[in-house]
């Protein structure tokens, strides 16, 4: 069995000595190829280029932007998929995931232990045993994601905590919860919510301030404390989504606080809730900010979302 193993050198959770200690163990099961990432977008074209030539299993060393990278590479193979004629995910190579990031939702979300020694030895003996699961994925636009995406108050957050890193500072659950408090303090969106959501033969929901899309539950993690948006959620169905109406301060600290405190799914008036969707669309009335899997993209103003079905192999 062939494998490749994508390294993020600047994964927070390891060290040099560990990568090493990782390369020795995959390398007692498969026959493995090395390649760190020197650049944003380096892990879509290593795992691209890695399904073009047979490997067997893309493994990732890092967290949720690698993993969104290699994924994003897999189902975009040319030459893999110009001869699919069956399940997409049975011409690909599988995923393997060993968590390397801050909060590797994607990991923990298969069921993964937290911990990389831990979730390397999953691994192996998934590999070993010939172990899998088929999962589905979303995609927004061109491009796939694995657990989240949003737009509006969700991606800001996202966009304010990427600076701050870039400042130097460290992830933490208290960095994420003053970038929420500092964002809807200064949202000029309260009054007039530019987001609305428009489905195939569904009335549209508009006036939304913020919409967040889970393939999976759940969206995050505050810490070990799973925050769940829609909890139903389920890489065995379509995409849910929780939006709000509006984003008054009173009435997004309430549904900040059911997040934060409750296994239920928020409620309230405010609070929108589409489960187990195939596809839709958000259009924003002025740009907005965007994200997948944890990573800020820019502004958009309109994106389409799709459910993919059976799309990708990982070993668990």
């Amino acid at each position: 069995m062939r494998a490749l193993l994508l390294v993020n050198p600047k994964a927070t959770t390891t060290s040099e000595r560990s990568r090493d200690v990782l390369v020795r163990a995959l390398r007692s099961a498969v026959e493995l190829s090395v390649e760190y990432t020197t650049r944003r977008g380096h892990a879509a074209t290593l795992a691209r280029s890695a399904a073009e030539s047979g490997v067997d299993v893309v493994v990732t060393l890092g967290g949720d932007g690698t993993v969104n990278e290699a994924v994003n590479g897999l189902m975009t193979a040319e030459a893999v998929l110009s001869g699919l004629t069956g399940p997409r995910a049975h011409v690909l190579p599988a995923l393997a995931v060993v968590p390397g990031g801050s909060t590797n939702v994607f990991a923990r979300a298969l069921g993964l232990p937290r911990d990389w020694v831990e979730g390397v030895s999953v691994i192996l003996d998934g590999l070993r045993d010939g172990r899998h699961r088929v999962i589905g994925l979303g995609r927004a636009d061109d491009r796939y994601f694995t657990f989240a995406a949003g737009m509006g108050l969700d991606a800001a957050v996202v966009r304010r905590v990427e600076q701050a890193r870039l400042r130097g500072r460290t992830s933490t659950p208290a960095l994420y919860f003053r970038s929420v408090v500092g964002q809807m303090l200064t949202r000029e969106d309260r009054k007039s919510p530019p987001l609305t959501i428009e489905r195939p033969g569904e009335p549209a929901e508009a006036d939304l301030g913020t919409v967040i899309v889970q393939n999976t539950a759940p969206w995050t993690y505050l810490g070990d404390r799973p925050i769940n948006p829609s909890p139903g959620a389920s890489f065995d169905r379509g995409l849910d989504v929780m939006a709000l109406r509006g984003l008054a301060v009173t009435s997004t600290s309430r549904t900040m606080a059911q997040l934060a405190l409750r296994k239920a799914e928020p409620h309230g008036k405010q609070v929108v809730h589409l489960h187990d969707q195939d596809e839709f669309t958000v259009i924003a009335s002025r740009p907005q900010a965007f994200q997948l899997d944890g990573d800020y993209l820019g502004e958009r103003q309109k994106v389409h979302f799709v459910s993919v079905p059976e799309a990708l192999r990982v070993i668990c």
